[in-house]
């Protein structure tokens, strides 16, 4: 039997917004390769991350790591 425990998913991303109470925006990029033209391209996606007591600023690089399910939208939690 295997018992080997699986890491959270963790990412690395900017600040992008912190007006809302306990939450903050963050924009993962990742560098992808067209499947078709054969170039490489910046893909960006925004995640709403569960940020007590508000201490990420804008333009922070931050770390973040999925959790359970905070509210509708936020599966992740800022780890620093």
């Amino acid at each position: 039997m295997n018992t080997e425990q699986k890491k959270p998913q963790t990412f690395r991303g900017t600040v992008v917004k912190t007006a809302t109470k306990d939450t903050a925006v963050v924009a993962v990029s990742r560098y992808v390769k067209h499947p078709k033209y054969k170039k490489y391209q910046t893909r960006t996606k925004k995640y709403l991350v569960h940020d007590p007591g508000n201490t990420a600023q804008v333009g922070q690089v931050v770390t973040i790591v999925a959790c359970r399910p905070v509210s509708k939208l936020k599966r992740f939690a800022l780890s620093k």
